[in-house]
């Protein structure tokens, strides 16, 4: 199967470890921020998000690709240096 997508960095990775890096990375208040939806923000959950996000594609695809910007961060800052963007 990974053949099919052999460039695309999504790729085997589900939409909870998604978001759940995402929460560890910035928090939920900043990850309110990054991307405005409302389940970031009130009562916020992974569970609640995942609803969401399933059946919201452009807020999935910002996400993603919030995603893939903490991976870059991650990447250039090493290893030493985890946590959120500040």
């Amino acid at each position: 199967m990974s053949a099919d997508q052999p460039k695309n960095p999504l790729h085997g990775i589900t939409l909870e470890r998604i978001v759940t890096e995402l929460v560890e990375f910035f928090g939920w208040p900043e990850l309110g921020e990054q991307v405005r939806i409302k389940c970031f923000t009130e009562n916020p959950s992974v569970s609640s998000s995942l609803k969401f996000l399933r059946k919201t594609p452009w807020a999935r695809e910002k996400v993603e690709s919030l995603y893939l910007f903490m991976l870059r961060e991650k990447k250039r800052r090493g290893p030493g240096h985890a946590g959120g963007p500040h």
